[in-house]
């Protein structure tokens, strides 16, 4: 559970300190380097805000960090299972291929076997952890001002089609078609239940969505629209601090969003997405206690519609929205989430932090 691991502070020290005790049992991503070691890595320290610890090598895989080359992580895993250890040297040997089944068994290892065994130790499959490797790597070289061809090579596509439409169901647009002189920023966020893009200008958040939200490529096309064409990629003072404060949020030290919002809606819809943020951390309401409170109670439906339709995920939580009969209804980021979302913001019930949701905008 994410929150079985001790506070910040003390797992901090203990990377300070390369305590043996932790090993195997927590491990630090690096924001800055996007790349997650064990506790006793060798390497230099990085500053305590850039850190976030999780219990398994899996949570640091899904949240989209590296392994680390000085301390291997994955090497009690490899030990374990000597398809394993094959693979993820393949891997850091090839990462710019395109893995198929086909390679798998070309390896002499029977694809359904390594199927079940990545997903048992670190909740993918190999081809999935493959995949995401590179499509981030391409992300984060167009993020760093490299051009669309070396996108497409560090991402391991060999042709350029293919590498525009991995791309433009990622976010909506081509590679070739971002904004050299963009008014929005698209960057690229890792989070312990998966990735998120987050669309800023340099002095506000549009859009904060999981990468696997059926509805982004939609929402992505409406914001490049509003831009009149200038979306690109990259890092604004805002994306930062949405990292920051997400970092916090999932560590357990604060639900405080403090992050400003640009809102995109009419004023019922903001309305509505205003009584969400009023809706304390590891409480719940239903769609009509919602329309009674804004004081519209036969707008249930619309209310519903209002919260379908945000697009700054966790910041305006439409999470702890819940049926009348108290039973989970849809999430666009799927249900799995919700219910760990709501998990997780036990953690704060009660605490000094209620309400503590309210940000600016």
């Amino acid at each position: 559970m994410l929150f079985d691991l001790p506070d910040h502070a003390t797992l901090y020290q203990a990377l300070l300190d390369r305590d043996p005790g932790y090993d195997g049992q927590a491990y630090v991503c690096v924001a800055s380097t996007g790349i997650f070691c064990r506790l006793t890595c060798p390497a230099r320290k990085p500053k305590p805000e850039n850190c976030t610890f999780f219990g398994t090598v899996g949570e640091c895989i899904e949240a989209g960090y590296r392994p680390c080359k000085r301390c291997y992580p994955l090497e009690p895993m490899a030990l374990a299972d000597p398809a394993i250890a094959t693979l993820l040297a393949a891997l850091d040997e090839r990462p710019e291929h395109r893995w198929r089944e086909s390679d798998v068994v070309r390896l002499g290892f029977d694809a359904s076997t390594v199927r079940r065994s990545f997903r048992r130790q670190f909740g993918m499959t190999f081809l999935e952890m493959a995949r995401q490797r590179r499509l981030r790597d391409g992300f984060e070289t167009l993020a760093a001002g490299g051009a669309v061809i070396e996108g497409q090579l560090d991402a391991g596509f060999e042709s350029a089609s293919a590498f525009r439409a991995a791309f433009l169901r990622l976010i909506g647009k081509a590679p070739g078609s971002l904004s050299r002189d963009p008014l929005l920023f698209a960057d690229w966020v890792p989070t312990p239940l998966g990735d998120m893009v987050a669309v800023s200008c340099r002095s506000q958040l549009h859009l904060l969505e999981f990468f696997d939200r059926k509805a982004l490529r939609s929402e992505m096309i409406r914001l490049d629209a509003f831009a009149k064409g200038r979306l690109g990629i990259g890092q604004t003072a805002p994306s930062e601090q949405i990292k920051r404060e997400l970092q916090a949020f999932f560590d357990g030290c604060s639900a405080t969003f403090q992050i400003p919002l640009a809102l995109h809606g009419t004023a019922f819809t903001k309305q509505v997405w205003e009584a969400l943020r009023q809706i304390p951390p590891g409480q719940t309401r239903s769609y009509s206690q919602i329309a009674v409170g804004i004081g519209r109670p036969t707008a249930t439906r619309a209310v519903a519609r209002a919260n379908g339709a945000n697009q700054i995920a966790l910041v305006i939580p439409c999470h702890r929205v819940i049926g009348a009969d108290g039973s989970l209804t849809g999430y666009g980021g799927g249900l799995w989430r919700k219910q760990k979302l709501l998990e997780i913001e036990r953690h704060y019930l009660g605490s000094e932090l209620k309400g503590a949701t309210r940000v600016s905008g």
